[in-house]
This record gives structure tokens, sequence and C-alpha cells, in this order.
């Protein structure tokens, strides 16, 4: 898995640091739902059990660098 820096200076925060690795290729190999942005990015969904809610990963264009992932409180299925 690659990052961005943006993504790797994000995940120091204290509401990213919770966030597993094993969640965000979980989520990036089997998404609940996808959609790409109008510049290329790709966004992902996944539901993390332990956690209740939806992460959301966002994807460079390569659909391979992690530039983004948090928890989306607003995903509706």
């Amino acid at each position: 898995m690659k990052f961005t820096n943006y993504f790797l200076h994000t995940r120091q925060r204290a509401d990213r640091k919770i966030i597993k690795l094993e969640w965000i290729e979980k989520v990036c190999d089997n998404p609940d739902h996808q959609s790409r942005q109008e510049d290329g990015r790709i966004r992902k969904w996944g539901y993390i059990p332990e956690m209740g809610k939806y992460l959301r990963v966002v994807l460079l264009e390569d659909n391979e660098t992690v530039h983004n992932a948090f928890f989306d409180r607003d995903f509706k299925q």
C-alpha cells in the first residue's frame, strides 16, 4: 500500500490514529460503495463492525495510493 504525504501527516491526528491499516486495506479491496471524484480520485466506503461506522478511503487516480481515510458520519447506503 502506498500513501501520500498528506495521508501520513493527517494520520498523526488523534481521530485518525485509531484507523487501522488493515481496515483501509479491507475497504480498498472490498468496498461497499465507490465513486470517482471529478478530479479522478476514487472514494471507497466500507463498514467497520468494530467501530460501528463507515470508513471512507480516498485513493489517487492510480487506485493504489491512499490520500485520505476517515470515518464518514454522513455516509448512507
